[in-house]
């Protein structure tokens, strides 16, 4: 990957985003919870994969995944920075790449992984995966 140039107050800002708790995850664990479904937070669904599910139903075999747009290159909000454009572009295409490895390698593992974007309402994300995991418990 190129070097990042960058600034103290780009640095700054950027080691202030928020990896885990983001609005939309704690909106989502709210609305799962008032559902009356338990779940586990911010666990690797699989041993010896260093992946880890930001909403996790063990029995139900359900991870849920709360991408960024920025992060994760959302199709409807994604932005290519102009600074450092080629360590970005990189940066955002390893991290769709290994998306797409972590779904595989979890539906191989029985498991369902629902991707929910930032933008996504947090009530109809929730109904999403409440369906979903009732489902599979029930079959």
């Amino acid at each position: 990957m190129p070097a990042l140039e960058t600034t103290p107050q780009i640095r700054s800002r950027m080691s202030g985003q928020r990896s885990r708790d983001t609005d939309i995850e704690i909106a989502l664990r709210k609305t799962l919870h008032a559902a009356g479904l338990r779940y586990r937070v911010h666990r690797r669904p699989l041993k010896g994969v260093r992946r880890e599910a930001d909403i996790l139903f063990g029995p139900a075999r359900v991870a849920v995944f709360v991408d960024g747009c920025f992060w994760h290159g959302c199709p409807q909000h994604a932005t290519w920075p102009k600074n450092n454009a080629l360590f970005w572009r990189e940066k955002i295409e390893k991290n769709r790449a290994r998306d797409r490895d972590t779904d595989a390698r979890l539906t191989e593992a029985g498991w369902a992984s629902v991707r929910v974007w930032e933008h996504e309402d947090a009530t109809e994300a929730a109904g999403r995966i409440a369906a979903l995991v009732r489902e599979r418990r029930a079959g």
